[in-house]
């Protein structure tokens, strides 16, 4: 098979390798669609992803869905011809975080295309690829693959929302229109916000937000002012979600979320230790939490896109192919050309 190896930053070069043998309880699929996201713009840009360098080449991928084409012999649920969305989490199911039921804080978890861990943990934008069969969650044949791979990010915005608590009726700001961001506004328009502003440096992502149903979009590269506005009368969102990874982002949130308000860490920061000014937490009591990744989440976002409950075409950028994987990862960087881009075979 053919795969997307990452050997240093910039270095991603299309090898052949060989598919391993299946364990009992997983299967083996053909990539349909894979998102390009902002974990391996950095692997390919930077060689690293917050702390976390390549040490070994990596496949890249996580954002995956695909077709079930052989089965291990203990699986049920799933057989070859059916298409699934790909959940890249594969926890241990036996720490206690897992046992709690929050087995996105797994203190085994091996999740797909990722260096936190050496060996490196190989992702998925190879021809074929396995997973374990409880990671795998039908979708009907009627939706795109492209639709499909999106299950991943949703369910971190799904996650997210949830982090910040009970969403109806409130405001909601979100820095950043990027993928992610745009879909927690999606989700928090899906659990009954009623005022959603987003944020981002440039215009043109603020207009696919626009496209998605934010009720109100700040340019904060241009016009500052806007955002500053809301600090008046020590703050004015009930709920604000940094979906950018910039320490400068983060600090603007705390003088704009009102007292007895939320600020939920979506994004990840550069590595270090990024200030906090905890006098404005102490003296607001303000609720300051972080939203890693997602647990039972991706099954509520499969459902979301199953019942055209949230719409991901806003964010739909590009479809590309494997060969062109250089030229993708290219156009995905590019604010003011895509959203969402995805590599196929």
């Amino acid at each position: 098979m053919r795969a997307a190896v990452l050997h240093a930053a910039k270095d991603l070069r299309i090898e052949q390798m060989d598919e391993r043998a299946l364990g009992p309880d997983e299967v083996r699929l053909r990539l349909g669609a894979g998102g390009i996201c902002g974990s391996d713009l950095s692997y390919y840009f930077k060689g690293r992803v917050g702390d976390f360098d390549v040490r070994q080449p990596l496949v890249l991928g996580h954002e995956v869905a695909g077709e079930v084409v052989e089965t291990g012999v203990s699986v049920h649920g799933v057989a070859p011809g059916d298409r699934v969305a790909v959940n890249p989490s594969r926890p241990c199911l036996t720490c206690d975080y897992c046992r709690l039921g929050r087995s996105n804080l797994c203190r085994n978890m091996r999740f797909f295309g990722s260096a936190a861990i050496f060996p490196h943990v190989q992702g998925a934008f190879s021809e074929t690829f396995t997973a374990r069969a409880d990671q795998c969650v039908k979708v009907p044949h009627s939706m795109s693959m492209r639709v499909a791979a999106c299950a991943e990010p949703l369910a971190v915005a799904v996650h997210a929302c949830r982090r910040g608590g009970e969403m109806a009726g409130r405001s909601i700001l979100i820095a950043g229109a990027g993928p992610i961001g745009i879909l927690i506004a999606m989700v928090a328009r899906r659990m009954g916000a009623a005022h959603i502003a987003i944020t981002d440096l440039v215009e043109a992502p603020l207009a696919v937000a626009r496209s998605a149903g934010v009720d109100e979009t700040i340019c904060v590269g241009t016009a500052p002012e806007q955002l500053a506005r809301y600090e008046a009368d020590k703050g004015f969102f009930d709920i604000a979600l940094e979906a950018t990874g910039s320490p400068q982002a983060l600090a603007a949130l705390f003088k704009v979320v009102r007292p007895g308000g939320r600020v939920v860490q979506v994004g990840m920061m550069p590595p270090g230790v990024i200030p906090v000014p905890a006098n404005l937490l102490m003296a607001r009591e303000i609720d300051f939490v972080g939203a890693f990744r997602f647990d039972r989440e991706f099954e509520t976002a499969v459902t979301y896109l199953a019942r055209g409950l949230v719409d991901v075409t806003p964010i739909l950028s590009a479809q590309m192919l494997m060969d062109d994987a250089d030229a993708a990862f290219a156009m995905a960087a590019d604010r003011t050309q895509a959203i969402k881009v995805h590599l196929h075979f």
